[in-house]
């Protein structure tokens, strides 16, 4: 979803953005059957939120490990950045979120990407055993 300079969605009738953002909604919330069914019948697996957040990102930061992996499964970027430089491996760390982290990377994320980068939130929040499972990786 792009939003012009004034925030409109450009082409979308205010019941579309409803649905759109919904979604985000099902992301936090870890409903992955009905997400992940969307995503079957055609709803983008890197829908991006006006601040840039993906499902992937958002349902990483709310420790939906399932929906997480359904959405790589289906096509999401596992190194997508939202506004904040922040990926689905970024939230996953700082959540302390081990196995999540470790699927994330064995699916090629990258931990040293973006300013606020898995390895960078690690450290800033002293957070050693995850410093240690990003090290396993790198």
């Amino acid at each position: 979803m792009t939003q012009d300079p004034q925030g409109a969605t450009p082409g979308l009738t205010e019941e579309e953005l409803a649905f759109l953002h919904s979604t985000f909604d099902l992301a936090r919330s870890g409903d992955a059957e009905k997400l992940l069914a969307l995503v079957d019948q055609g709803l983008p697996a890197n829908l991006t939120n006006p601040n840039g957040d993906t499902l992937a990102i958002l349902a990483a930061y709310n420790g939906h490990d399932a929906l997480v992996r359904g959405l790589l499964e289906r096509g999401a970027d596992v190194n997508r950045l939202n506004d904040k430089d922040q990926s689905a491996l970024t939230c996953a760390v700082f959540r302390q979120n081990e196995p999540l982290v470790r699927h994330l990377l064995e699916h090629g994320a990258d931990p040293r990407l973006g300013r606020q980068n898995a390895v960078a939130v690690a450290e800033m929040f002293s957070l050693p055993e995850m410093a240690r499972v990003i090290g396993e990786y790198l």
